[in-house]
């Protein structure tokens, strides 16, 4: 019987234990009394593995919020930054513009060196130095005289670097601004046909800037009004197309493009080997910045002759307007005569009103300097000429790009070259050029004057000795 059941021999054993002690096996169970153990451990297994997910999504959820924040947190920290530079900037321009430009004190004039302007970029010279360097501003270094102010030939490092020291003159309305604009841009910017900055002073109420000094000066200087031989047709053309590769990386070698806004001969200075280099961005701008913006809406500077109609009646100001002042440029170059003269007759006052005109009227001959004359071959001229007045088209959006003009220009230098060594094939083999041979556009000779210019053209056409006249506009 204890073999035959033994889950009631258990039982037994538990009542008889109960019975005869002390109740060490405590009740006998009773099992309906069960309490479905099994789902209780179930229920504890489901609430444990909830518990577990949600310690899990919250630690995750912790650390993504975090991220977040410590994301916006750099972020903001990062356009703050740039906010703060931009501000100071224009507070700055802001405040001078309320004052005398000569009003800032010592204070401000340090305070040119903090993160706002690129001082670890650009050397900052002591008053002591730029003296030292200019002879107290003796009249005798003054290289060129400009709306900026004087500009000075100097040596700096024990007399051992010449520099050009450009010094703003007193009484400038816009002297602050340009001052600070000029350093500004100037340091995003580094380009074979740009001008180098190497420094500024800012003490005593001077605001000077120092640039490597350009040997032969402004490339006015050597078209009219001046004693300096006259150009060749060749140094002429790559003179334009070094502005052009200038100009170029203005518009689109940088983040954003940098409108100069004040183009002209006077600006364009030559090295000693007669490289050009763009100068004078005290009044450039940065372009149209996002899809939606094609153009600045800004009150109009720059230098009357040059100034882009389009700009000067809208007030919108886009890199073309750039062009059209290279278009200007272009025939100033080709005349060796100022973009105006007050002193003709109407249709010749303004050179790009006179250029489009001649051009159109295939009277163009009127318009060469002629100390160019019988150097030009002609098919570069036509090309020279058709890329001057495409630079001055009335509506901007037809005129070129500048990656285009300095494109074209190198080609025109390319049919000059060609003219050249067809010329040169020719006279070695001996051969007598007709001069009234009807295919004159395939070979020329230095003895041929392409171009027959007249006297009585001569001082329409300006010739070197002709009055300026460079006139800023306000």
């Amino acid at each position: 019987m204890l073999y035959s059941d033994p889950f009631l021999n258990g039982v037994e054993i538990f009542k008889i234990s109960d019975a005869q002690s002390n109740n060490l096996a405590g009740p006998n169970p009773d099992p309906l009394n069960d309490n479905n153990p099994p789902f209780q451990n179930s229920q504890k297994k489901s609430n444990s593995r909830t518990t577990i997910i949600g310690i899990v999504v919250g630690v995750v959820s912790g650390v993504v919020l975090i991220s977040v924040v410590i994301f916006f947190v750099v972020l903001l920290r990062r356009k703050s930054k740039l906010k703060t530079t931009t501000q100071n900037f224009k507070s700055k321009s802001s405040a001078t513009s309320k004052r005398s430009p000569f009003s800032f004190s010592r204070t401000e004039s340090t305070n040119l060196q903090n993160p706002s302007l690129p001082s670890d970029l650009f050397r900052h010279f002591s008053l002591v130095e730029i003296k030292s360097a200019t002879k107290n501003f003796n009249d005798v270094f003054i290289v060129d005289v400009g709306g900026f102010g004087h500009v000075y030939k100097g040596y700096i490092d024990e007399d051992s670097t010449p520099v050009a020291i450009k010094r703003l003159k007193p009484g400038s309305q816009q002297g602050v601004h340009e001052f600070m604009n000029e350093i500004l841009m100037l340091s995003q910017l580094r380009h074979r046909h740009l001008v180098s900055l190497i420094g500024y002073c800012n003490e005593s109420n001077e605001m000077i800037l120092v640039y490597d000094f350009v040997a032969r000066g402004t490339l006015r200087d050597h078209l009219y009004n001046t004693d300096n031989p006259a150009l060749s047709w060749k140094q002429r053309l790559k003179i334009c197309i070094g502005v052009a590769r200038g100009l170029n990386y203005l518009h689109t070698g940088t983040k954003h493009t940098i409108i100069h806004r004040d183009v002209k001969t006077a600006n364009i200075l030559l090295d000693e080997k007669w490289v050009a280099k763009v100068s004078d961005f005290g009044l450039s701008r940065i372009g149209p910045t996002g899809m939606s913006k094609a153009h600045i809406s800004t009150v109009v500077k720059g230098t009357v002759g040059y100034i882009d109609p389009e700009y000067y009646k809208r007030h919108r100001l886009t890199e073309k307007s750039d062009v059209y002042s290279f278009g200007v440029v272009l025939f100033e170059i080709l005349c060796a005569r100022p973009p105006l003269i007050r002193t003709l007759e109407k249709k010749q006052t303004s050179l790009a009103d006179w250029a489009r005109s001649c051009y159109q009227s295939g009277t163009v001959e009127q318009i060469v300097d002629p100390m160019l004359k019988g150097s030009i071959a002609p098919e570069c001229l036509k090309k020279f000429c058709e890329i001057g007045v495409s630079c001055l088209l009335d509506d901007g959006t037809q005129r070129p790009s500048m990656n285009d003009v300095a494109w074209m220009l190198e080609f025109a230098l390319q049919l000059q070259e060609c003219a050249e060594q067809r010329e040169n094939a020719v006279v070695g083999m001996g051969m007598v050029v007709n001069e009234n041979t009807e295919d004159s556009d395939d070979v020329f000779s230095s003895g041929t004057n392409i171009w027959q210019v007249s006297d009585s053209n001569k001082n329409s056409s300006g010739v070197r000795g002709t009055t300026s006249s460079g006139e800023h506009s306000d």
